[in-house]
């Protein structure tokens, strides 16, 4: 790993190497194979092995791999708690992020609601998705889990003659739990990506 991302998360492997493995398998939580560790993460078979991470059998050397890393090692073994949702302002410290979380997480998505729309059953399947959750409003919305204990819900309202399109992105409650707050905004950046190319790769 040559790239600033590589040497993170090759500091982030060698602390988990300290941890207890069946700890670890628990807390991700995930399922053993040989040394490694096999979960889904953003939609694709992650490999969470001592030297290096691999998604879809490729190396995650890049943001997404950084993410694995620092997720397995702050994820706890408290299990995640879905409601109630929470928004990415209501986070301590998350000020200064709100305007780059917005753009890049929610209005990324909105020039693409009617083409989810007609697409989200197969979002919902690479990230094993639930659709429209209870006490969730909007023209139509789902849940997504780019983590194991990290979810997302979007709330989709479609275009009409008054208004138009807008998009909401919140977290499952205790999320701050198992990822710093910088980590969370790129976990939802690179969710909403992942739905980019979803629907325009197959619909």
């Amino acid at each position: 790993m040559n790239s600033n991302y590589g040497r993170i998360i090759e500091d982030n492997l060698a602390r988990i190497k300290a941890s207890p493995t069946e700890e670890l398998e628990k807390a991700l939580p995930a399922d053993r194979k040989g040394n490694g560790f096999l979960f889904r993460a953003f939609g694709q078979d992650c490999s969470l092995e001592p030297d290096k991470i691999t998604l879809d059998g490729s190396p995650a050397t890049g943001p997404k791999g950084l993410l694995v890393s620092l997720y397995a090692t702050h994820v706890k073994h408290e299990p995640i708690q879905l409601e109630p949702f929470q928004a990415f302002k209501d986070f301590p410290g998350s000020m200064p992020y709100h305007g780059a979380f917005s753009v890049n997480c929610e209005q990324v998505l909105v020039p693409h609601v009617t083409q989810i729309k007609e697409g989200q059953e197969i979002v919902l399947n690479v990230f094993s998705g639930e659709m429209d959750p209870e006490g969730v409003a909007g023209d139509f919305s789902f849940v997504l889990y780019p983590l194991p204990k990290i979810a997302l819900c979007y709330i989709f309202y479609l275009p009409d003659e008054e208004f138009p399109a807008s998009v909401t992105c919140l977290f499952s409650h205790n999320a701050f739990s198992f990822m710093p707050l910088d980590g969370l905004a790129d976990v939802a950046e690179y969710t909403s990506k992942a739905i980019i190319q979803l629907i325009k790769g197959n619909c």
